[in-house]
């Protein structure tokens, strides 16, 4: 268990503070403009250089001590469409949404060391604390950076952290190569010739189309992509028909696709056109493929990821470490990040025990007891990355 005193208690408290504030005030993707404000006027009090406007709602502020290497270090910001269950002090304000994901908690995480590091400065180069808007669906990180977050605040590594509710508290994990998965999401609309429902055999009916497609979908993980090929297709969306006595015209199906390596990404939709293609011709209607590409997979690298681990073992110890977690089939943005520097994303675990909520489950809260130990995290971190010579 991690007993370092490092973190201060005015620190703590501040973070505390910080984390019940911005989750009684959720704010949801490139709307965060309340939880933006809480960010900058925080870092300005700790007298760090802020820049705002990066993805509209980004925070980026930027502590420097004397020449040598930089690296950036992010958090995420918004909350989620869902309404809060349960009874807190601290419950959403906000009819509808909530913070079921964690972002408040690793806001505040890496607001306390921001505050650690600008007061003691035991490093030597620059710090980019990157406070990242719309991680949830909309790919802020993705805009973050196609905006110029890395030639305005060049970096030479990058990393992020979640919080795992399914790990232990005072645990971490993190591994080599893929953490999370690539995401898709698909859309798929069905012409057929609208009839009454009486005499099907005049019309070309899309919703038995539907139903072949569904199933047909379901053949492409082990059928056409091997067992040991991790790779997801659900559909989560049937959208059709108007009364019960007319067979309609069109049918949209929705869904998401996951896979944990880029090649097989592309197989999976390879083999969703080829599915789709087939059942036009056989039933002479007209099926169309939207397939669109979302957040790739997160990617952590060699060097960044020993760094990860020697920061959090010099905290809880090595065997409180995992180094080999499995990758997960969610998926996460700030795979963007990664795509243009080498970095590492960490998890921290946050669990007390079995029946702790999840992630994005109505009565889901971000544990308190972990904020000392994600900011001292992310201390150890600078400190040996931008070490003192």
């Amino acid at each position: 268990m991690y007993h370092d005193p490092e973190i201060a208690e005015d620190t703590r408290a501040r973070m505390l503070a910080w984390r019940h504030d911005i989750h009684a005030n959720p704010e949801t993707a490139f709307e965060e403009h309340r939880t933006a404000n809480v960010v900058a006027n925080a870092l300005m009090l700790m007298k760090i250089p802020v820049h705002r406007g990066l993805a509209g709602t980004g925070v980026v502020g930027t502590l420097k001590n004397g020449d040598g290497p930089s690296i950036a270090l992010r958090a995420d910001l918004d909350a989620l469409n869902m309404t809060e269950l349960g009874n807190r002090g601290h419950k959403s304000t906000c009819e509808g949404k909530m913070h079921g994901c964690g972002h408040d908690g690793h806001t505040a995480m890496l607001l306390g060391a921001a505050e650690h590091l600008a007061r003691h400065r035991p490093f030597k180069g620059t710090v980019h604390f990157v406070f990242q808007p719309a991680e949830e669906n909309e790919g802020g990180g993705r805009r973050m950076v196609d905006e110029g977050l890395f030639d305005q605040f060049p970096a030479d590594a990058v990393y992020g952290m979640h919080n795992f509710p399914g790990m232990p508290r005072g645990h971490f994990g993190i591994r080599v190569g893929t953490m999370t998965a690539y995401l898709d999401t698909f859309e798929i609309t069905i012409t057929g010739k609208g009839c009454h429902g009486a005499m099907p055999e005049t019309g070309i009916d899309p919703v038995v189309i539907s139903a072949q497609l569904v199933n047909a979908l379901q053949t492409i993980v082990s059928r056409r992509i091997g067992a040991t090929d991790s790779a997801v297709v659900s559909v989560t969306q049937i959208h059709g028909g108007d009364t019960w006595n007319v067979v309609p015209e069109t049918v949209v199906l929705r869904g998401t696709a996951r896979a944990l390596d880029a090649a097989i990404q592309d197989r999976v939709e390879a083999a969703m056109g080829q599915i789709c293609a087939g059942m036009a011709q056989v039933h002479g209607a007209q099926v169309a493929l939207k397939y669109m590409r979302g957040y790739p997979g997160v990617v952590n690298t060699a060097g960044e990821t020993a760094a990860a681990v020697a920061a959090a073992a010099s905290l809880v110890g090595d065997a409180q470490v995992h180094t080999d977690i499995p990758p997960a089939m969610g998926s996460e943005d700030f795979a963007f990040m990664l795509q243009k520097r080498p970095g590492a994303y960490i998890g921290i675990g946050a669990g007390e025990g079995p029946n702790d909520p999840p992630i994005h489950n109505p009565y889901y809260d971000f544990n308190d007891a972990i904020l000392p130990l994600g900011a001292a995290y992310w201390v150890a971190l600078v400190k040996r990355q931008l070490a003192v010579a």
